[in-house]
């Protein structure tokens, strides 16, 4: 095994520190907004649905998307699992705990949180990173003062209870639940580097998402 050079690992770390940068900033570009900053952390060519692409489809996505069902975010970025394909190419996880002023037709406006998760991939073009790709997992949807507990968690005012996507990435989630207790045996080896989440998502193909809110 060949180890990295100095060169190389200070490259990782400085690649590290600028991925971790790209949620908050998308937090903040979000939340105040701003359309223009928030687009510009994606790569130029990102695919917007089935059938667009590129940054101008995207702000025009965004927008039409923030402006219902809520009026104001704030989105709390939590821990996030970064590894890399390739010294330019890198996916990761990343927690979020958001809250959204929401209006009620004919009613007094609501706050929901949520919890989520967000699936990225990044991409570093000319010195540069970026998003390549962001795919949202929700776990659970309230109104503030009406904890969720139980089935369908995904409780927006005036849509119909729905089951969220937080768990359905990874299969351990349903499988401690289906066996009674610890399954016994030897205990597996550390997942290879840079495949810790593949090897807890063990070939577990993404779900698909409705997005209510982002």
């Amino acid at each position: 095994m060949i180890e990295p050079s100095l060169l190389q690992r200070i490259d990782r770390l400085e690649a590290l520190d600028a991925i971790r940068q790209l949620p908050a900033k998308y937090a903040l570009a979000l939340d105040m907004r701003d359309m223009e900053a928030m687009v510009s952390l994606f790569e130029p060519d990102v695919r917007v649905g089935k059938e667009g692409s590129g940054r101008q489809a995207l702000r025009a996505y965004m927008d039409r998307t923030l402006r219902t069902p809520f009026t104001g975010t704030s989105h709390h970025i939590g821990g996030h699992v970064i590894e890399f394909d390739d010294p330019d190419h890198a996916h990761g996880v990343v927690y979020s705990k958001n809250e959204h002023e929401t209006p009620v037709p004919g009613g007094t406006d609501e706050w929901v949180i949520m919890q989520m998760m967000y699936v990225d991939d990044y991409c570093r073009i000319a010195g540069r990173w970026y998003f390549s790709r962001r795919l949202p997992l929700y776990w659970y949807a309230t109104d503030l003062n009406r904890p969720p507990t139980g089935p369908d968690k995904m409780r927006w005012p005036g849509t119909p209870w729905v089951d969220g996507n937080f768990h359905k990435l990874f299969p351990s989630f349903a499988e401690f639940w289906a066996r009674d207790g610890d399954p016994g045996g030897p205990v597996a080896e550390p997942a290879p580097l840079e495949q810790f989440l593949a090897t807890m998502r063990r070939g577990t193909a993404a779900p698909k998402v409705t997005v209510r809110a982002t």
